[in-house]
């Protein structure tokens, strides 16, 4: 009598170990990616961010003088933020006093825009007799009793 003994070891083959490690492969190339573009995205948002708060704090510069003044200026932003430069456009409106004002955010190595922040501002006209009554030269100091 002959009997076999099939012994059956638990061992992976060749063919099973290397598609394992294609999926593996192919995983990890997915990941990275992922990885990659994520990190791409946050970067441009930081930009992105960044611009809008200079083309802003440009905007807000112009409303703090006080009077609007048509043109265009550009100009380089400060310090810690040379990425930057920005233009300023400012246009008469159709309505009297009223101005457009655009301020767009470049990349100062590329010159693309980044970002474009459109506002309009209103700055009344003088009057003749509100000229001549209201508005005095700040720079002369009023004289009598303190």
């Amino acid at each position: 009598m002959v009997t076999s003994l099939h012994h059956r070891t638990a061992a992976f083959s060749l063919v099973e170990v290397v598609c394992a490690i294609a999926i593996l492969g192919i995983g990890l190339l997915g990941l990275t990616q992922g990885i990659t573009a994520s990190l791409k995205a946050s970067k441009d948002s930081e930009m992105q961010t960044a611009a809008a708060l200079i083309a802003a704090g440009q905007i807000e510069s112009f409303r703090a003088d006080g009077f609007v003044l048509e043109g265009e200026t550009e100009g380089q932003c400060q310090e810690g933020l040379d990425l930057y430069q920005w233009r300023q456009s400012v246009t008469k409106a159709d309505l009297d006093g009223l101005y457009e004002v655009t301020v767009v955010v470049e990349n100062s190595n590329s010159g693309q825009a980044i970002y474009e922040l459109k506002t309009l501002l209103f700055d009344p006209p003088l009057s003749t007799f509100e000229d001549s009554t209201k508005r005095k030269d700040p720079s002369k100091k009023r004289e009598g009793k303190r």
